[in-house]
């Protein structure tokens, strides 16, 4: 893999993943949105790859203005409007999943890319871990009402057809709930739950964010080697792996900062900033 373009004047894929990427604790600093606006400007496409549905970015994180995003672990991508990928949970998988959950009173939200859903009972409890969570940022719980703003408290939830599950609290291990529903899903750490809980999302084994990349590169017409990935959690390794370039955050897994061609400061010191400068990118 290159680490620098490939040609001056070169087109190049950005692929940017949320938290602790480009958002730290939900909240974008302001030397990201310029890094993004100006690596647009000077011709580049930038995108969110992020394991959140559509239904969980509030404006305050697409406020710099993206050429689109690859949603949901890569189970949805579209560019300009245009919806590329849109993989859901086929209905007896769903129903698999729905009721394993239920039978441990898991909190748990099922991802769709319209709106967020939770069990009525669980709703209290979900409330509480993200207060907790978001409560360590220095803005406080900015990031919790964001996402709960996009919650609805669903009775027949196996009709909903969602992309992925995010699980925050269960009485049993998540490989022990995968064991209940079957080989057709797989477990990846969730980076909101503590680490005292049994928690994680659950998405359809085999989607990973680099189809997502690679979904939106084939439209655009730009070679796989023109594609910059940039992450920080265990979602993020197949895309890191794919891009012709791929960052992750210092800190970062030990495995992904092995297959990254570098890394990069945290949101809090702006590393995207340095990042694209470095790239020729801004």
């Amino acid at each position: 893999m290159s680490t620098t373009p490939s040609t001056t004047g070169t087109v190049r894929a950005i692929f940017l993943d949320v938290d602790g990427t480009y958002a730290d604790y939900g909240v974008v600093p302001d030397g990201h949105v310029r890094a993004v606006q100006a690596a647009r400007k000077a011709g580049h496409r930038v995108f969110l790859c992020t394991g959140r549905p559509v239904s969980m970015l509030p404006p305050s994180i697409l406020a710099a203005g993206f050429d689109g995003l690859v949603a949901s672990a890569g189970a949805y991508a579209e560019v300009a409007g245009t919806v590329l990928v849109d993989r859901r949970f086929p209905a007896d998988l769903a129903a698999r999943t729905v009721r394993a959950l239920d039978a441990h009173d898991a909190v748990y939200v099922l991802e769709a890319q319209e709106a967020l859903h939770v069990p009525p009972a669980a709703l209290e409890r979900l409330r509480a871990i993200l207060d907790a969570h978001f409560e360590q940022a220095p803005e406080g719980p900015v990031g919790s009402s964001d996402i709960l703003r996009a919650v609805r408290t669903t009775s027949n939830r196996a009709d909903v057809p969602f992309a992925k599950v995010s699980v925050f609290d269960s009485p049993v291990a998540m490989e022990s709930l995968v064991g209940e529903i079957g080989g057709d899903v797989a477990v990846v750490a969730n980076s909101v739950a503590d680490e005292g809980r049994h928690a994680g999302e659950l998405y359809q084994r085999g989607i990973s964010k680099a189809d997502g990349v690679a979904a939106v590169a084939a439209h655009l017409g730009i070679a796989q080697a023109d594609t910059i990935a940039v992450g920080d959690g265990a979602n993020d390794l197949e895309m890191i792996a794919y891009a012709g370039v791929g960052i992750a955050i210092e800190g970062s897994l030990p495995e992904l900062v092995a297959l990254a061609d570098r890394t990069a400061a945290p949101p809090r010191q702006e590393g995207l900033v340095a990042a694209f400068a470095e790239l020729g990118l801004i």
